[in-house]
């Protein structure tokens, strides 16, 4: 299995991936008798012959690519082993925890696994070193960067039996130069900025009270620019506990320059 490609679709909880899906089996019917070890077979051979009925469990969408020909490749051993490759396009779900943005580290699971053939019929192994990705000079994840990746098995237990599934984990984690300069330099400026307000006489009310609005506005706008490219969570995310602390902080600084009968002129 070579991963070709990958783009991110995280705002509904999936990504999308490119791959050349290969599998290996043994079918003592296809045994034969000759000087070549091998038999090039054309694509449409593939439903003249059994195969295994692989599905990916967590797939929402998935796509054969057929230009200019199916991208499908069959090739027959003469002691029965069959290898069958094709190229798909997968839409899997990818559910993000967000509690760390914009530091945080994700896993993406790609599962398959035979859709009606129990472990005691069908039984899957991987092949050593099955997982390639492509040359990362040829792709690459504008907010994330690709970490490694890791591949299971585990059984699942269901009422219509014991299936064997394969799982390939793409370990993610993002990329902080975006939000760097989107995020964190423009806040820690804002906060510096709003520190004006301590040299400002503390009968200019209208000043003050200027520059602290336009200083809340301003971190809320930047808070919500931030989350525009995240799914609506309902916890509290680092990112967001960062945009509260600078808040609080120039609140704080504010205060401490300002007698206590003037405080209430204070945003």
């Amino acid at each position: 299995m070579e991963t070709t490609g990958s783009q991110n679709r995280w705002i509904n909880g999936e990504y999308t991936i490119d791959i050349f899906f290969a599998q290996t089996w043994y079918d003592s019917r296809l045994k034969f008798n000759s000087t070549m070890k091998v038999l090039m077979l054309n694509s449409n051979m593939v439903g003249k012959i059994w195969i295994p009925d692989t599905f990916f469990r967590n797939s929402r969408k998935s796509d054969a690519h057929w230009i200019t020909t199916p991208n499908r490749l069959l090739r027959l051993w003469n002691d029965g082993r069959v290898l069958y490759t094709l190229r798909l396009t997968i839409n899997a779900e990818c559910y993000l925890k967000l509690h760390n943005f914009p530091m945080d580290v994700h896993s993406c699971p790609l599962e398959f696994s035979s859709y009606g053939y129990p472990k005691n019929e069908i039984m899957y192994r991987w092949k050593r070193n099955s997982v390639e990705v492509a040359d990362q000079r040829y792709w690459r994840l504008y907010q994330f960067a690709f970490v490694g990746l890791r591949n299971t098995s585990e059984e699942a237990h269901t009422q219509s039996g014991d299936y064997i599934i394969m799982t390939i984990f793409f370990d993610l984690s993002r990329r902080m130069g975006y939000f760097t300069i989107q995020t964190y330099i423009p806040c820690i400026l804002i906060v510096v900025l709003s520190w004006v307000s301590f040299w400002i006489n503390k009968d200019a009310v209208p000043a003050r009270t200027s520059l602290g609005i336009t200083t809340v506005l301003t971190m809320t706008t930047l808070s919500t620019i931030s989350r525009k490219s995240l799914p609506k969570v309902s916890y509290v995310t680092y990112g967001t506990l960062h945009y509260f602390t600078s808040n609080r902080k120039a609140k704080k600084e504010k205060a401490k320059k300002e007698p206590v009968s003037e405080i209430y002129n204070i945003f």
